[in-house]
């Protein structure tokens, strides 16, 4: 809906912070971004982003780079005042804001003049429903405050200003009821005979609320708890990537079902293209016509192993709009000391990032699958998603498998990573669910050498640690990673990670990776504990040492061990890798 800019976010925020559900405090207010079918109220989008395997996966005909217009009159994303309570400071009325007589921004008190607070508390459930805080309920023990009873009960908020907890925010009632602060309102099962979930979902506008059972839980409005971005996200690879594919893209709809391909060439007047050939363009046509007509594999499995292929082979740059550009580095010092036997730089990639729903209370994941909150209403369900495309560059590293199943296979290995796995499997069994895989030594050991590489880089090459970003590849049939640039600002492409190979210095830098993480300043706490991290999903594993900005790690800064990497002092031969040399330490000061 068109009105007036209130305020101002990155595109990128959209996908990932402030996308649709979530709430977003603009001055002294707060609001929540409206769904996708009201996004399409501001008229059509002059920018839309293609990436073909995602496409598939997600059943949408594109994905559009959220607008920005520029205008200083209408703004571009809608919103909608949430939480709708608040409260004076003045009189210290707690009212809904229509009630007040709010209905420009910034909402005053129509009595006191005074810029009205929102409420600090909302309710949540872990269906993605969202509502106001019942403070009616919460003050009356679970009173219902529809109908005319509402009128006759004027409710207060005030904060004695003793302390900042929640035993000093005390709300009172016109009707005499005994006051009572929110001491305890934020704890799980506070709202069990207060308040069951309403089903309402705000951002879809006045939609029918849904019938929900699960028990609602309040929040401060401001807790990462209140939502979740579950983005999906793929590398552009041949043959998707290749400009010819680019430019049969842009065309498709002529060429989609064209009787004779060569004719329409000309139509378009393609058949004189600078770059690519007649007879390469109908080769192109007629694989993207093969891969709509095929019932190809479009899991998240299948995808990693489709890129994994396209890291393993080069690709020669042939233009300058070619999406992929991988060559391999050849180094001695790192396939004979380090079992790393393929480097392959990656001088350009294109990640496409797409935002296909949100949760609430907890991260999205393969346990709460039926627990993802919609995008749009069922009824007004678009053809695309909101997406954004990154540009930047890579080193892709290959462990030698043949080394590595020797190591996996060890039983003091497997001891080593028993625990986790129990703890992943017991994860899911609490939600009466098998667990979507088995955590093995070699998904651990992978997982936290991409975790002390990326810490060394930023280190090396300049960049902070939020900037870089891993893509894991580990099955019984892949064993590597992707370190790559993760930001679509100025950080993308600097040429720094291809640096760290081209320099010479791959090896050392990797053996000092292992020596930074073979101390930790909480140790011997660290290294000796058995468990840690969410759900008891790490071993040796903290903010110290390994562990990352949760925007650059998969799997949310779980399912890590340095152990595995370096050993222990009780089993130092226990990691992949032999014990650091002396003379690549690095000095530490020391108070003599």
């Amino acid at each position: 809906m068109k009105g007036k800019p209130i305020g101002g976010v990155r595109r990128a925020q959209l996908i990932t912070t402030y996308g649709v559900g979530s709430l977003i405090a603009v001055g002294s207010e707060s609001f929540m971004i409206a769904g996708l079918d009201r996004w399409s109220e501001l008229g059509p989008y002059d920018h839309t982003i293609h990436e073909r395997r995602l496409e598939k996966e997600l059943d949408v005909q594109c994905f559009r780079l959220p607008p920005a217009s520029d205008s200083d009159k209408y703004g571009d994303i809608p919103v909608v005042r949430f939480p709708e309570t608040q409260s004076c400071p003045g009189c210290n009325r707690l009212a809904g804001a229509r009630f007040f007589g709010a209905t420009r921004s910034p909402a005053k008190c129509k009595e006191c003049d005074r810029e009205l607070v929102p409420s600090r508390f909302v309710v949540c459930c872990a269906a993605g429903h969202i509502d106001d805080f019942p403070y009616y309920s919460w003050l009356h023990k679970g009173g219902d405050s529809s109908g005319t009873e509402t009128n006759k009960h004027d409710l207060k908020l005030k904060a004695t200003g003793r302390s900042a907890s929640l035993g000093d925010i005390e709300i009172s009632c016109s009707c005499g009821v005994r006051p009572v602060t929110m001491e305890g309102a934020l704890s799980k099962g506070a709202l069990k005979g207060i308040r069951s979930c309403t089903g309402r979902r705000p951002w879809l506008g006045d939609v029918p609320r849904e019938e929900c059972k699960e028990l609602p839980r309040a929040m401060q409005r401001g807790a990462s708890g209140v939502w979740f971005s579950d983005v999906r996200s793929a590398l552009s690879i041949p043959p998707w990537s290749e400009g010819v594919q680019k430019l049969v893209e842009r065309n498709w709809k002529s060429l989609r079902k064209a009787p004779d391909l060569r004719e329409r060439i000309e139509e378009l007047d393609l058949a004189n293209h600078r770059l690519f050939s007649v007879e390469e363009i109908i080769q192109a046509v007629e694989r993207r016509r093969q891969d709509d007509a095929g019932h190809t594999d479009t899991s998240e499995v299948a995808l990693k192993f489709d890129e994994y292929q396209a890291l393993i082979r080069p690709t020669e740059e042939r233009s300058r709009n070619q999406d992929f550009v991988c060559v391999p580095w050849e180094d001695d010092a790192i396939a004979s000391e380090l079992a790393i036997d393929q480097v392959m730089r990656v001088k350009r990639l294109r990640e496409v990032r797409v935002l296909r729903s949100f949760t609430r209370l907890a991260a999205p994941s393969s346990i709460n699958p039926d627990q993802r909150a919609p995008l749009y209403a069922p009824e007004n369900r678009p053809d695309w998603l909101p997406a954004i495309e990154v540009i930047g560059e890579g080193v892709f590293l290959r462990l030698d498998s043949s080394r590595l199943g020797d190591w996996e296979s060890r039983p003091d290995v497997q001891a080593r990573v028993a625990p986790v796995d129990a703890a992943y499997q017991e994860r899911f069994a609490r939600s009466g669910l098998v667990a979507d895989r088995e955590i093995t030594p070699r998904r651990v050991m992978i997982h936290t050498l991409a975790h002390s590489i990326i810490n060394q880089w930023s280190l090396d090459s300049g960049y902070p640690a939020a900037s870089l970003r891993e893509r894991l590849y580990v099955s019984d049939k892949m064993a590597g990673f992707l370190i790559y640039t993760a930001t679509s600002d100025s950080a993308g492409s600097f040429g720094g990670i291809i640096a760290q190979v081209e320099s010479g210095n791959l090896a050392t830098s990797v053996r000092v990776a292992m020596d930074r993480v073979s101390w930790c300043s909480a140790d011997p706490l660290c290294v000796e504990s058995d468990t840690s991290g969410t759900d008891n999903l790490n071993r040796a594993a903290c903010h110290a040492c390994v562990l990352l900005p949760e925007t650059s790690c998969e799997e949310f800064n779980t399912l890590l061990d340095r152990a595995l990497l370096i050993g222990t002092p009780d089993q130092p031969d226990l990691g992949f890798f032999t014990p650091i040399s002396e003379e690549i330490r690095e000095p530490r000061l020391r108070v003599p």
